[in-house]
């Protein structure tokens, strides 16, 4: 057997209910959803976690613990391929890859550098991290890293 053979078996494959479309469908006048209330109306339906108006458990738990998020260090991440547009013998910065428009730095994150793509020219690049493969790449070119 192929993938082109493949069928469903008998009875298995059914046309998709035609609601609102007359009372011989079967599904017609108020196409299953009942006579009256919000879930009747279209847009009528309940947010996630709503318990009718009763306080829910989302907010009767009381809020326990540590998060790390407005903490965690981000980084913005670039690859190899993008600092090819650099000539040979350049010093990569932060500022450079703002003028280029290479990176939008957000307030609190670093930017690292993934060892995708390749390297053409030999740099000298001044960023925050760099990944193993990153850094081999770089230096194989003749270039230098440094990690601020």
């Amino acid at each position: 057997m192929k993938l082109h053979e493949l069928e469903y078996s008998a009875g298995a494959k059914h046309s998709k209910k035609r609601k609102g479309r007359g009372a011989a469908s079967g599904q017609g006048k108020t196409a299953g959803r009942g006579e009256n209330g919000q879930k009747s109306r279209s847009g009528g339906a309940v947010r996630p976690g709503f318990e009718g108006g009763q306080n829910p458990l989302y907010r009767r738990l009381p809020k326990r613990g540590f998060s790390n998020h407005n903490f965690a260090t981000t980084y913005e991440t670039i690859n190899l391929n993008d600092l090819n547009k650099y000539a040979d013998g350049e010093i990569v910065t932060v500022e450079n890859l703002k003028e280029r428009k290479i990176i939008k730095v957000k307030n609190k994150s670093k930017i690292k550098v993934l060892g995708t793509g390749t390297l053409d020219k030999k740099l000298t690049v001044k960023l925050d991290k760099f990944t193993k493969s990153a850094k081999e790449m770089i230096e194989a070119k003749g270039g230098n890293v440094e990690e601020l």
